[in-house]
């Protein structure tokens, strides 16, 4: 008589994610839960309902995630997250880019977070991937782009250096760290693959606005000269191929992940006949229409099976849409008439000088608080300065205004500031959850809208 016997089920694999609050973090946590991994995922406070709600509400999310807390400037930190882990994605990268001393602040935070990661994966010894979410700074910043970039080509650290351009920092931190870890994996009998995605776009969890968003969707907020052209994925895409390079058996070394390449021409036409209530403009001063476009190659990536599921206006559809629901951006704009939307060589805004509005501006001074013009605007910084400009529009529905610090290069969505015309609350945010700046002095209008 015979008997039977049935395989053993196998085990879940178990992960961790660094930066998982964030926009792509969080989007791939969503994505390994609905596929039965076990996930770790890091925050700085894991107490902090704020910024974690949106993963904790996360479909299997009671089950299969746990938080931890780390932190990339402590030695150490992430030992207990990654220990049992077969796998790390590694997402958490400083991105002040106005750093008063970006060495001190993200360059070596950076690189010294991702030598920490490392070791905490080589103490494991059961990490057998890391996967590293790279950026496309390290690839194309150059004084002449090339017409096609593939995994060979890396960004000029003397240009870099030599420019300064505005996010210099963040590109010489992500190349650093890459070259850093490529080394020390190696020594550590660590399977490194680095990820490079260009302009991530589309839906998010998160509760408050990605930054990648805020360039994605400058030519709805009027600033034409943030892209010119560029290259773009999609966050489900960027996601799918972490998952897919984590589970490919010969998987290794630089992989780019960008299926679509843009002008801001081709970004408004696609607008334009998508939202028309956005009004976007036909013509861009200081732009021509045939400035070529650079091409992100990911045949590499392509050759281990991966495809792309999504197109261009998938994209920014889904960025829109939940943009919406989230009360971050208007339903519809009126026409633009601004005439002075240009950058200056340093790349710092101009003023826009409101003189078809003026009517509609107001000046508040520090510390009017008497007409509620500016409640709860005391940051962690210190309280906000003297005086600012702000002109006031009106938005039919999910009423916002976006603004920007004189010598920030972040968009601020509001700032607890009232519509005045209207008596409608604001919230006030920037795209990391938090005041960035509190000096807010000297603000400028970015977006107007009916």
């Amino acid at each position: 008589m015979g008997f039977e016997t049935t395989a053993p089920t196998p085990q879940p694999t178990t992960v961790c994610v660094t930066g998982a609050g964030g926009f792509i973090g969080s989007w791939l946590i969503m994505r390994l839960l609905e596929r039965g991994y076990i996930v770790r995922a890091t925050v700085r406070d894991p107490g902090n309902m704020e910024k974690v709600k949106h993963l904790i509400e996360l479909p299997n999310a009671n089950a299969n995630l746990t938080l931890w807390k780390a932190d990339m400037n402590i030695q150490g930190s992430y030992d207990e997250a990654v220990h049992g882990c077969e796998g790390v994605f590694h997402m958490a990268t400083p991105m002040d880019f106005e750093s008063h001393d970006p060495e001190n602040e993200v360059i070596k935070p950076t690189v010294d977070g991702m030598l920490s990661i490392i070791r905490s994966c080589a103490k494991a010894k059961t990490v057998k991937k890391l996967i590293f979410t790279n950026s496309a700074g390290t690839l194309n910043v150059e004084e002449q782009q090339k017409p096609v970039y593939d995994e060979t080509n890396w960004s000029d650290l003397d240009f870099i250096y030599s420019k300064k351009m505005t996010g210099w920092m963040y590109f010489v931190s992500k190349i650093l760290a890459e070259k850093e870890a490529m080394q020390a994996a190696k020594e550590s009998n660590i399977n490194f693959i680095s990820i490079i995605p260009p302009l991530v776009v589309g839906p998010f969890i998160m509760p408050t606005l990605p930054p990648s968003l805020i360039t994605a969707l400058s030519p709805i907020t009027a600033h034409y000269s943030i892209i010119k052209q560029g290259q773009f994925v999609h966050v489900d895409d960027l996601c799918e191929a972490h998952i897919v390079l984590f589970e490919h058996p010969t998987a290794q070394g630089r992989y780019i992940c960008s299926s679509d390449d843009a002008t801001i021409y081709d970004l408004a036409n696609m607008i334009r006949e998508e939202w028309p209530e956005y009004h976007i403009p036909t013509e861009f001063e200081g732009i021509d229409k045939d400035i070529p476009v650079v091409h992100f190659s990911s045949e590499k990536l392509k050759a281990t099976g991966f495809s792309f599921k999504y197109t261009l206006e998938d994209m920014y559809r889904g960025a829109i849409e939940t943009c919406r629901a989230k009360g971050l951006l208007p339903h519809s704009t009126q026409i633009h008439t601004y005439s002075d939307d240009k950058t200056k060589p340093n790349g710092q805004g101009r003023k826009l000088i409101p003189t078809l509005q003026e009517n509609h501006s107001k000046i508040i001074t520090n510390g009017d608080e008497e007409n509620n013009l500016l409640p709860n605007s005391k940051g962690k910084q210190g309280e906000v300065g003297s005086t600012c400009l702000v002109l006031v529009f009106l938005w039919d529905i999910h009423p916002r205004q976006v603004y920007r610090h004189q010598k920030s290069t972040a968009l601020l969505v509001g700032a607890q500031i009232k519509l005045l015309e209207k008596g409608v609350p604001v919230a006030v945010h920037t795209a990391d959850g938090g005041v960035q700046n509190a000096e807010l002095v000297d603000v400028e209008v970015v977006q107007s809208g009916v």
